[in-house]
């Protein structure tokens, strides 16, 4: 017979669970509130307290941990290490099944800072840490690195217990492959847990990530560059790109994955700024009168939009989004926050396209396909990946993605806020009369540059992207670039609103604007030329929208 100990948090299916182990020979040693939920279901059960002799100590906090527990899941499968157990009446443990208080979720109820930043003070946050520390879990972790170190069956996620059974069942196929994969499971939990607790009480000054893999890539940016994965975190977000479905095409490759992490900045920054702004705007933009989300259709190449457009009509803001720059979306990645129907697969393939041929793309992503969309837009060799993600359709500012952003430099990593920055008109300081329809321009435009590039200035017009001016060295380079890539794309610039994601230096940029027939401009304030970039649009009878840069400066991606 052998021994399956088990000491659970979650107790769902718990009791069906040793069933069925019992029903494939195995002995239950059990912990505690566990041993009484399976005791009262009429499950035969050992409290592992009567195991190591004395019972539990210091008010139940020392059970498990216990030299007795620890050898019958360290000890070897051999003659030798049986027989001293046998020789001490300790049970040599087979499978162990245990998951762990959860401290991510009890560390968010007692955050160490007010919600402005700032810290709590001493005795508030003695209060909060004594709290954290009396809910962490000891015994668990130790079990479960104990179990790892010692190969058994090792269960630490609720969703495995069933697969444990099956494997059980089916003879142990694979055993040592099994084995692993569960050990390393459980030491990679454990690791987790440890790091939330060491961020926790370091007050952030300890901080690391936790990942696996969930998707292995062919190669990264370059195909020398192997080997190359998608890597998923303990973080529960149902925009998190491991959440994102193949519905048709070949796996997404690393740069696929990168445009559409950039997709994902720029639509909920669009969203956001609309759900924000909602009452400024035209009423048809307000949706359904509660978040004012209209339909939103981006497209990125090389990680920066070169096409985005906002409008109550999804196949006219695909239109739009391509008529942005129709040379650059070709071989691009495009992602919407509606249903891609066969009109809107139609308007993908051939709007604006020469007789005969038709538009290729690399990805397009929605919350849903219709069949026979799919089959429209398929790519010779399935060079088109189609990705699913039903959260796309309920954008919102609570869609922005609020977690620490970590970037990797030689021998650490950089680590600083999200970009969560929402720009609210009602704030800024507004020289001249703005119309709703410009608004909506600034706010597309705004969207777009903050989440393009640094530095960036970006023009948008009838609630579309034009040019983007994106990665330059200097404010004047990135007012040139955007009106050249929109006169390229054969656009009239004349009434357009532009977005720079800092302010201007010296006039000259805004000349450079105002000499192309700009109309609208949102920059931020800091500059020692303010003044005189205020007086020239005054002159110029330019619309000038100000938030200090303090507060409202795009930079991303430098």
């Amino acid at each position: 017979m052998k021994t399956a100990l088990i000491s659970v948090y979650n107790k769902q299916g718990i009791v069906d669970f040793a069933k069925e182990l019992i029903s494939l020979d195995f002995k239950i040693l059990a912990s505690g509130g566990t041993a009484k939920e399976l005791t009262s279901a009429g499950v035969e059960v050992q409290d592992v307290a009567s195991l190591v002799g004395g019972g539990p100590i210091l008010g139940h906090r020392v059970v498990t941990l216990s030299r007795e527990v620890h050898a019958g899941l360290l000890a070897q499968d051999n003659e030798a290490d049986r027989a001293e157990l046998k020789t001490l009446n300790i049970p040599f443990i087979d499978l162990v099944c245990v998951d762990l208080y959860p401290l991510q979720e009890e560390i968010a109820k007692h955050p160490l800072t007010r919600p402005d930043g700032h810290p709590l003070p001493q005795g508030e946050r003695e209060k909060m840490t004594s709290a954290i520390i009396e809910k962490t879990d000891i015994g668990g972790p130790t079990m479960l690195r104990s179990a790892a170190k010692g190969r058994r069956i090792v269960i630490c996620d609720p969703e495995d217990r069933i697969k444990v059974i099956e494997w059980l069942k089916n003879g142990q196929p694979d055993k040592e492959f099994f084995i692993n994969k569960f050990c390393a499971k459980a030491e990679f939990t454990v690791a987790d847990y440890a790091l939330a607790s060491a961020r926790y009480l370091s007050s952030g000054n300890i901080d690391g990530v936790v990942a696996h893999e969930v998707s292995a890539l062919k190669y990264g940016e370059n195909g020398w560059q192997v080997p190359a994965g998608l890597f998923k975190n303990e973080i529960v977000d149902e925009l998190s790109l491991a959440n994102f479905n193949l519905l048709a095409g070949t796996t997404p490759s690393y740069n696929n994955l990168a445009d559409v992490d950039r997709l994902l900045q720029t639509i909920t920054h669009i969203a956001a700024g609309f759900e924000v702004n909602r009452e400024l705007l035209d009423p048809r933009f307000r949706g359904d009168g509660q978040k004012g989300v209209p339909k939103i259709a981006v497209g990125v190449k090389h990680g920066n939009p070169c096409g985005a457009a906002v409008n109550e009509n999804p196949h006219m803001a695909i239109q739009n989004m391509l008529e942005g720059d129709l040379r650059a979306i070709f071989g691009g990645v495009v992602m919407v926050n509606f249903t891609v129907d066969e009109a809107a697969a139609e308007i993908l393939l051939s709007y604006q396209m020469p007789e005969g041929q038709r538009r290729l793309l690399d990805g397009i992503i929605a919350p849903e396909f219709s069949a026979g969309a799919v089959e429209m837009l398929k790519r010779k060799g399935d060079k088109c990946r189609f990705l699913v993600n039903p959260a796309l359709a309920n954008l919102s500012k609570a869609s922005l993605d609020e977690h620490s952003r970590f970037r990797y430099v030689r021998g650490g990593f950089l680590k600083q806020p999200n970009y969560a920055f929402v720009l609210n008109l009602a704030n800024a300081e507004i020289t001249g009369e703005i119309s709703e329809s410009q608004k909506a321009n600034i706010i597309l435009g705004w969207a777009i540059g903050s989440t393009s590039n640094s530095n960036t200035v970006t023009i948008t017009k009838n609630n579309m992207l034009i040019g983007n001016g994106v990665g330059q060295q200097d404010r004047v380079s990135c007012c040139q670039l955007a009106i050249k890539r929109a006169t390229d794309a054969k656009h009239d610039v004349s009434g357009a609103a532009a977005y720079s994601d800092s302010f201007f230096p010296f006039v000259d940029g805004v000349e450079t604007l105002s000499s192309a027939g700009i109309q609208t401009i949102f920059a931020t304030s800091g500059s020692v030329r303010d003044i005189e970039i205020k007086n020239f649009c005054k002159e110029k009878k330019i619309n000038l929208v100000m938030l200090p840069d303090v507060q409202a400066r795009g930079f991303f991606g430098h």
